[in-house]
């Protein structure tokens, strides 16, 4: 990880820009390069790696496969997702369940839709919508880990609130730590003309994950968009309609 003199930037990425991967149980999209998907010019933003919009179809998910030095991220919209790994750790995560795994020296793990539990006798068979982000770990070789946190009353309140964070500002007040002290994660709930105000910091990441928002300076930001923002911040996002927003704060970028 490293610093250097930037120069400011606000890079606004549209959702059908993104590459995509289609099938039968799958529809996921990558704002990065990922899997089968590379471009030399796309590969990450400041600390962040992985920014996949993902929806799993009912009864269906993926099965066990290895990470290794990653701090992985994953936030539900709708549905439930079960998490299951070689840490022994077991969860379920659903809408505003704060939720991170450390793949530190090694960890295989799975993740299906929930669907398939009976509640009440009802079969539930609906989709899963996730958001599943990647950052690098301080260091490599820490051993593996899992949290989660419900942060439900938080997200009500307004406001970006802190989801995951390794930075000593939130010490005490994100809901889950993360193995970077450079990076944070927030998330707000709008409501129509509702506004949040970014921080500053030399390398921010907005992702509009559902609804509709205009972001101060640069117009209307639609599902699915993401906007880079480099040596800058401070810019207000408003709703235009009920939507939902995840915004990385990073203080550091990736060694070329």
């Amino acid at each position: 990880m490293t610093t250097t003199t930037l120069n400011p930037r606000v890079d606004v990425r549209r959702a059908a820009e993104r590459f995509a991967t289609r099938i039968s149980w799958l529809d996921s999209k990558h704002s990065f390069s990922f899997g089968g998907h590379y471009d030399p010019d796309n590969t990450h933003h400041g600390l962040l790696l992985v920014n996949n919009d993902d929806v799993v179809h009912p009864g269906t998910g993926f099965e066990t496969h290895p990470h290794r030095d990653m701090e992985i991220v994953t936030w539900v919209l709708q549905g439930s997702l079960v998490h299951q790994d070689s840490e022994g750790h077991n969860g379920v995560i659903y809408p505003g369940l704060a939720q991170r795994m450390s793949a530190g020296t090694g960890i295989l793990h799975s993740e299906k839709n929930d669907s398939w539990r009976l509640t009440g006798g009802d079969t539930h068979d609906k989709p899963v919508h996730f958001v599943q982000m990647w950052v690098v770990p301080d260091e490599p070789g820490i051993t593996p880990g899992y949290e989660q946190l419900e942060i439900e009353n938080e997200l009500l309140a307004g406001g970006l609130v802190p989801v995951a964070s390794g930075m000593d500002k939130h010490a005490g007040e994100a809901a889950i730590r993360i193995k970077n002290r450079y990076a944070a994660l927030y998330a707000a709930r709008l409501q129509p003309g509702q506004s949040v105000e970014l921080p500053e910091a030399p390398f921010l990441h907005l992702f509009v994950p559902r609804g509709t928002v205009t972001l101060e300076g640069a117009g209307t930001l639609e599902t699915g968009d993401a906007v880079r923002f480099t040596a800058t911040g401070g810019q207000k996002v408003t709703a235009t309609e009920p939507a939902e927003i995840l915004v990385w704060e990073m203080h550091a970028t990736i060694a070329a």
